[in-house]
């Protein structure tokens, strides 16, 4: 079991919380107000600090936080982050009239290759930002099986990411190893189909698949 910290206190670090603390890790919720956020976790089994606090202790850390401030906000984490597995689920994109995804804002690049270069002592690995947060923890509920995508440069910081997406209840088939993190490009591309599949379909779960 892992001690794991979750930078960020939304949608997707609560779901992605939830199902990694009931496979036995221990959760620490990184947030800049943790006594505002207790009250969105009454009785949830997680720790909140703020966000330096999570870095420092954590094994593996996730990046729940918007990709489009991501780079700041982890860049200052530096030395908190040093020698740590960064799993970045996050799409960078500017905000349309809706609120919703709109264009990329690293569209000859990703957020994850823009964290890895700012945190150079850091094995980032890219995944889950193919899907609606709530397939990240309950990939089978989707009636196609979806695929979890996965960049990175460090193999073995990939293989224990591969581990925790099978206790979120991802098969190892499932899975697809891209390369290394530039091929994150590719999947955060997909966030372009965001605003279109959620003004037809609303926010029912969806997931990219790929057909084999």
């Amino acid at each position: 079991m892992k001690n794991i910290g979750i930078l960020g206190s939304g949608r997707v670090a609560t779901v992605l919380a939830n199902k990694l603390a009931g496979a036995g890790h221990t959760i620490t919720i990184g947030t800049r107000d943790p006594a505002r956020a207790a009250d969105r976790w009454p009785g949830a089994r997680v720790e909140l600090r703020d966000p330096a606090e999570t870095a420092r202790q954590a094994a593996v850390v996730v990046n729940a936080t918007p990709g489009e401030t991501s780079v700041e906000r982890l860049g200052a984490l530096r030395d908190e982050l040093k020698g740590k597995i960064l799993i970045d689920v996050s799409n960078a994109t500017l905000r349309d009239r809706d609120g919703l995804p709109g264009s990329l804002l690293y569209p000859n690049g990703s957020v994850a290759e823009r964290l890895q270069g700012a945190l150079p002592e850091t094995a980032v690995v890219k995944t889950l930002n193919t899907m609606l947060f709530t397939v990240m923890a309950d990939p089978t509920s989707l009636r196609v099986r979806p695929t979890a995508f996965l960049s990175g440069n460090d193999e073995g910081a990939k293989a224990v990411v591969g581990g925790l997406l099978g206790d979120l209840g991802w098969p190892a088939d499932w899975i697809e190893d891209l390369g290394d993190i530039a091929t994150a490009r590719g999947p955060e591309a997909a966030a372009s189909l965001v605003p279109s599949v959620v003004r037809k379909r609303g926010l029912a779960p969806f997931a990219i698949a790929l057909a084999r």
